[in-house]
């Protein structure tokens, strides 16, 4: 009986092992060959409709995957130059009506000053007199401290915003060669796509190619699922503030709901980073009734997403809310913005492993029986 369990232990430690180093292998790999990788899921995005030119329009497959690309570079091109020339007509009115909107802020804070804090430091002064001497000493180190942290916090984060500047211009060069590798990767990858799927099916071993067919599929799935379920959540929210923004006769309403839409891509900041500082302006500016606006509006965006991103990741993937949801938590939480993709990808990778019985066979491994 222990020889059993010690065999058990033998082979369970062996799968641990080979998984965390199958792992780590993968990591470093993908830190090497990464403008491959994407240039492996632009191909596999663009496969259908460079075999629908090659089918039906009888065309090389080296000039139907040219084509395909010029097409898509050529509507991402036209799509960016349409999206920068509004956002640029918009920032330019903005640039001419922030300054004034940010005097008027300064003159309600004088005002402020001027009316509400220099009488209650008349009256902290007076009590401030009728200390003892120790007791204004320990205020005044106090103040200091508070001071001196604030300044340090200050500091540093100046610096290091400073010092990340060089960084990020030297990744402009880095951004420009992984552009060129990839465009070029996905080009040879498409044009020998059906040649290097055979290669990968002769290869791998029959119960891995069945296996890994069906990981791969689903995969796919997930993948143009979760770029369709992002898409449409940043739709739904571009629509909805510029219809917001449309009844709050508010200027360039387009740009601004574009604005609000590309940043309702960032994690828990999402639509915030600009609805907040807006309707706290609006309110000291004495606007009130704009900005009881700009809060509905923002607690509708704010609820339609937490209500709608489970949802449409889960019909979009085929996952279950609940544990899109905890997927979603768990990656950002480990992997940060990446892990909003990671983690639902994650979970599609256990499901369909699950699916493929592969944990199965993994555990009939570990306990000695043969596979079925």
């Amino acid at each position: 009986m222990s020889r059993v369990y010690v065999d058990r232990f033998l082979r369970f430690f062996f799968v641990v092992a080979i998984a965390v180093i199958s792992v780590w292998a993968l990591y470093y790999i993908a830190t090497l060959t990464y403008p491959f990788i994407i240039a492996f899921f632009i191909a596999l995005l663009i496969n259908p409709l460079v075999d629908g030119l090659e089918r039906k329009a009888k065309m090389p497959r080296w000039l139907a995957v040219s084509v395909t690309l010029i097409v898509l570079f050529a509507a991402v091109a036209g799509i960016v130059t349409l999206l920068i020339a509004e956002i640029v007509s918009g920032t330019q009115y903005l640039a001419n009506v922030v300054p004034s909107k940010f005097q008027t802020l300064v003159s309600y804070i004088e005002t402020f000053v001027a009316d509400q804090l220099i009488p209650i430091y008349k009256d902290l002064a007076g009590m401030f007199k009728s200390l003892s001497s120790q007791q204004q000493d320990t205020i005044m180190k106090n103040i200091q401290s508070v001071g001196q942290k604030i300044g340090t916090t200050v500091g540093e984060f100046i610096q290091t915003i400073l010092q990340n500047i060089p960084q990020l211009l030297a990744w402009l060069p880095n951004i420009a060669t992984v552009f060129i590798f990839s465009l070029l990767a996905t080009f040879f990858i498409s044009k020998d796509w059906h040649r290097l799927m055979r290669m990968a099916q002769r290869w791998l071993p029959a119960k891995a190619r069945t296996s890994g067919k069906t990981v791969f599929a689903d995969l796919k799935r997930a993948l143009f699922g979760f770029m369709k379920a992002q898409a449409t959540l940043i739709s739904i929210t571009t629509v909805i503030v510029l219809i917001g923004l449309l009844i709050l006769r508010v200027d360039y309403a387009i740009t601004i709901a574009l604005i609000i839409g590309f940043v309702d891509i960032l994690p828990y900041l999402g639509t915030g980073i600009v609805f907040v500082p807006w309707i706290i302006y609006a309110a000291v500016s004495g606007d009130i009734p704009f900005a009881i606006g700009l809060g509905v509006l923002y607690i509708v965006v704010l609820v339609q997403r937490q209500i709608m991103e489970p949802k449409v990741l889960s019909s979009s993937i085929g996952l279950d809310p609940l544990a899109t949801l905890i997927a979603l938590f768990v990656g950002f939480k480990l992997l940060g913005f990446l892990g909003l993709i990671a983690g639902p990808v994650a979970l599609v990778i256990i499901r369909t492993l699950h699916s493929a019985n592969v944990f199965r066979d993994i555990w009939r491994f570990i306990i000695g029986k043969p596979a079925a």
